[in-house]
């Protein structure tokens, strides 16, 4: 099975596409969100983790 990412042509074509999608001005936020999304989402799979099931 192939990998979606080992070409970097569809990492251009998709930055391209997102770029279309949702125009320059509106990506850093989205970025930022995101960003800031998977913080939260890595620290509660580090604390579940770190919780001993009783």
């Amino acid at each position: 099975m192939a990998r979606l990412f080992d070409n970097p042509m569809v990492l251009v074509i998709l930055l391209v596409v997102l770029l279309l999608l949702f125009g320059a001005p509106k990506l850093p936020g989205i970025a930022r969100s995101l960003g800031q999304s998977m913080r939260i989402f890595k620290s509660e799979v580090t604390e579940l983790k770190g919780v001993d099931p009783e």
